[in-house]
């Protein structure tokens, strides 16, 4: 099961602000960022998928998670730094492989610990177009995050300079179509745009809590708990691989048009879920999906509407124990909705149970603790006893 070490450096990644010696509107968060880059990056991968380029997906899943754990591990290094330090290839491999030694211990899954070996070590472990499809996302997020920065510092120090390098960067990825029709203003740009917002909205937002975490960022948290929990299923399908992490980045896609509704909202009357969800589909339909290319709605949708049910091709939806036992081959389009919940379930247990333990505390958030505990005492889910996943927390 996933250790505690290796979720608390994941969560890390929601106390790390960036931009942090310029003046900002709001504080501009690590997780944040990475997870709109995925964003971005599922949307570059699907223009050069349709373009007939070679790359592999699971490569770009892979290459998101990991590079958010070495910066995680790096983050008092700036990026200005960082960039001149990897001018120099020698010592670039020496502080890899010091970052690798400082996680490897955090890893309990031998294949992950694997993988994470190679992509710290190897140039060449991420296929060489999926890395350009990452490194233009990650660019193109961190220009938007400057933009937010020098709407409120536009005469700051070094602002002109900044953007002038910024824009450099991006331009020399001109070959890629998501980075031309976002320059030309498609209405992908709409999307990204839309997909950034999520990091305004504050999950959580009735109570106090150490530290604050946005619906961006907890998706990609999700993102991150749904990869390891889906490798942890023994000769799994590499669909429910690419499924249960795209599925984990874009499943609170919606709450962009209708904000994060809390749970007892929700509950609190009759019908009322129901038709939160209508109006979800509904706005979602209008605002969100004539952002994206008509040929990717219904994977969209796929991703986005019964999110936490165990599905097939075309949506159909079956028992989670079929997908292991009937449906675990690409051809199915199989997806581990139920795994997914899992993961967005404990996501929101280490929110309350983070600001627990550094003193911030209420009546609801050690509810919430407690009863997201008992809702999966003794559960085994896709094969994967994801009880174990609270044992360390629940230690005295």
């Amino acid at each position: 099961m996933i250790k505690k070490s290796l979720i608390d450096l994941l969560f890390k990644g929601f106390s790390i602000v960036r931009w942090n010696d310029k003046l900002r509107p709001i504080d501009l968060i690590q997780i944040d960022k990475h997870s709109h880059k995925m964003m971005i990056a599922y949307c570059f991968a699907k223009y050069e998928e349709e373009a007939g380029k070679e790359f592999v997906w699971n490569d770009i899943i892979k290459g998101g998670i990991y590079e958010l754990i070495r910066r995680n591990v790096i983050s008092d290094i700036q990026s200005p730094v960082f960039k001149e330090i990897s001018k120099n290839k020698a010592l670039v491999k020496k502080l890899n492989f010091m970052i690798y030694k400082e996680v490897e211990g955090k890893f309990s899954n031998d294949e992950i610990k694997e993988e994470f070996y190679r992509y710290m070590t190897e140039d060449d472990y991420i296929h060489p177009y999926s890395q350009r499809i990452l490194d233009a996302a990650h660019i193109y997020s961190t220009y938007y995050e400057f933009l937010i920065v020098r709407h409120a510092n536009p005469e700051g120090y070094k602002i002109d300079h900044i953007h002038k390098e910024l824009v450099n960067e991006v331009e020399k990825y001109s070959d890629l179509v998501g980075i031309q029709n976002i320059l030309n203003k498609q209405k992908i740009k709409n999307f990204v745009e839309l997909t950034g917002e999520l990091r305004y909205q504050v999950r959580w937002g009735h109570l106090p809590r150490i530290p604050n975490t946005s619906v961006l960022g907890h998706t990609m948290l999700v993102a991150c708990l749904s990869y390891f929990l889906t490798k942890a299923i023994p000769n799994v399908a590499d669909k429910r691989i690419y499924n249960n992490f795209w599925g984990g980045i874009f499943h609170d896609l919606p709450e962009v048009v209708t904000r994060d509704i809390i749970k007892p909202v929700k509950r609190s009357v009759p019908g009322m879920q129901e038709e939160i969800k209508r109006i979800e589909e509904m706005l979602a339909d209008q605002e969100i999906f004539p952002q994206i290319e008509a040929q990717w709605i219904d994977e969209m949708k796929f991703f986005t509407r019964d999110e936490f049910a165990a599905k097939i091709h075309n949506g159909e939806i079956v028992e989670q124990d079929e997908i292991n036992q009937k449906y675990n081959s690409n051809e199915f389009n199989p997806y581990d909705g139920t795994l997914l919940k899992v993961a967005d379930d404990f996501a929101a247990f280490l929110e309350a149970r983070n600001s627990i333990d550094y003193g911030i505390r209420s009546k609801e958030l050690e509810e919430a603790a407690s009863g997201i505990t008992r809702k999966y005492a003794n559960k085994i889910i896709a094969g994967v006893p994801v009880y174990k996943l609270f044992d360390e927390y629940n230690e005295k």
